[in-house]
Order: C-alpha cells, then structure tokens, then sequence
C-alpha cells in the first residue's frame, strides 16, 4: 500500500533524513513493502519546489539516500508507491508538482473519465495515467477558482470527488514552501501526525543494542505526517476520518472535519480489480 510522509520544520530549515532512512520504519524500511517507486519533494532557499523521484523502490534509489542526507528545507514530501493506475514511470510516481505546491496520494479514485470532465482545462496540469494527479489537478483548479483560497479550494476538490466518484480512499499530503496540508478520508487507511519538540534528539535504537541519534534535529521542533508511525514516540496522533490538518509557517496546527459523511459511491476492497486491490492492502507484497 502506498505510504505518506510530510515534516515541517518551518520556518526553520532541517533535514528530515532521521524519518527517511534511520528511523524504526523508515520511509526507506516500508520501501521494501511498496516497491513501484519512491520520490521525495522539497523547496530550496527561494521557495522554489523541487521533485526527485523514480519507479525504483527507495532502498534501491542512490539519489533517495543521497538526497535525504544533504538536503534542508521548510517543508519536505515524500511517498513510496505501490501501484493501482498507472504504468512503472516517472510520470506516475508521486508528489507530483502544480502551480508551486507539491501532493503525494494513497487510495483510489474511480471513473476518470467524469473527473477528467470535471477538470475541463486544468486537464492540461495531468502528464501522467493516474487518479491521484487527476484529483492534484482538480485541487489546483478549485484553488484557482478561489482567488488562491487553499482550504476552500481543498474542500470543495474533495467534497465534489466524495459525492460524486466511486472512492475507495483520498488520503493525501500537499506541501507548500511554508505549510503542509494533510486529509485523511475516509476511515479506510490511517494517517499520522507527530509534533516532536525541541530539545529532544530523535533515537533508534537496533535490534543488537546499537543506538543512532539524529542529533541536528535536537534543536529545533518539527510536525511530521505518516501512514503509519515511524517510530516509538508517543505522541503519534491518528487523524480522524474527514480530518483536514493545516501545519503553519511557524508550525501552529489547525484542523477541522470537512467531510462528515461517508463517500456517496463508496468502494471496497472486493469492487477493486486484481492490481488495485493488492495495493490497498496494508503490507501485502506484490504478487502475494
């Protein structure tokens, strides 16, 4: 199943290579489980996006290790895919860039063919074969459509898609150089959140005894979003089902339930052809 993950550190820059290679279920770890591609997102010092991605699994990525040690941003997004629509290409492996904001999907979308309707112009945004651009590109235009409003333009995207499309899940992480916006709904997949404070190191310590400290994020707080929890912290929170999560440029937290009902046209994992419903299942290797 695809895996989220999203940190803020803003408005400070840091390095979010604890999370992507070192901690107990790293990003890297969970790429052994989702093997359709890996790509990571983040902004440079002018807040320009910027996107690393292939159809490898990260623990066969060089860049992915290499860009997760070097790299510092406000923001970062990452996501290993384990495909549901769309061929093994970089077109189709997530985040995907638009308009200076970065997205990362896990779930499914159905009937493309009435969103890319829905789309009309904004079809021009979609390189790619799957639903999650598509449901990006939708987001983008209802921004657009709203003067830049962001919330709006988020809920109004997924208020359309849940009464309207057949939907299985639309859990998703968007970045920009300042915020990070998280949804999970409905309750089909989890989705993470964890303020981790400053002062504290982040440690793992290995089956064997040995212990790794990430000691440059000791000084500065972050807000990291995940699937599932990427380490032993406690303070890990589960979003709640239609739960819109804003982490601020100053890294103040705000959400509110902006889908209190289930999907119009809900799927389940029996609906799902043979290729997507191995993707949506929590663990499960391809080919199992």
């Amino acid at each position: 199943m695809c895996r989220l993950f999203g940190m803020s550190a803003a408005p400070a820059r840091a390095r979010a290579s604890f999370w992507l290679l070192e901690a107990p279920d790293s990003v890297t770890r969970q790429s052994h489980r989702n093997p359709d591609g890996t790509g990571l997102g983040w902004f440079d010092e002018h807040d320009g996006p910027h996107v690393s991605k292939q159809p490898l699994p990260a623990y066969e990525d060089p860049q992915f290790a290499h860009r997760a040690h070097e790299l510092v941003s406000r923001t970062f997004i990452a996501h290993i895919r384990f495909a549901s629509t769309g061929s093994l290409e970089r077109r189709n492996t997530h985040p995907f860039e638009q308009r200076g904001r970065l997205f990362a999907h896990n779930g499914v979308v159905g009937d493309l063919p009435a969103l890319e309707r829905r789309l009309g112009g904004a079809r021009e945004l979609v390189h790619g074969e799957t639903d999650s651009e598509r449901l990006f590109a939708l987001i983008t235009s209802e921004v657009e459509a709203r003067g830049g409003d962001l919330a709006g333009g988020i809920e109004a995207a997924c208020a359309w898609v849940a009464a309207n499309l057949p939907l299985f899940a639309i859990n998703f992480v968007l970045s920009t150089a300042e915020e990070v916006w998280a949804l999970r709904y409905p309750e089909t997949h989890e989705l993470y959140v964890l303020e981790h404070p400053a002062g504290r190191a982040l440690e793992h310590r290995s089956s064997l005894g040995s212990r790794i400290t990430s000691e440059h994020t000791k000084a500065r707080p972050m807000v990291v979003l995940a699937s599932e929890r990427l380490d032993d912290e406690s303070g890990w929170r589960l979003l709640e089902p239609g739960e819109l999560l804003r982490v601020g440029h100053t890294l103040e937290l705000s959400s509110r339930v902006i889908l209190d009902a289930p999907p119009a046209r809900p799927l389940t994992l029996a609906d799902l052809d043979e290729r997507a419903r191995s993707s949506q299942r929590p663990g499960t290797p391809r080919g199992a």
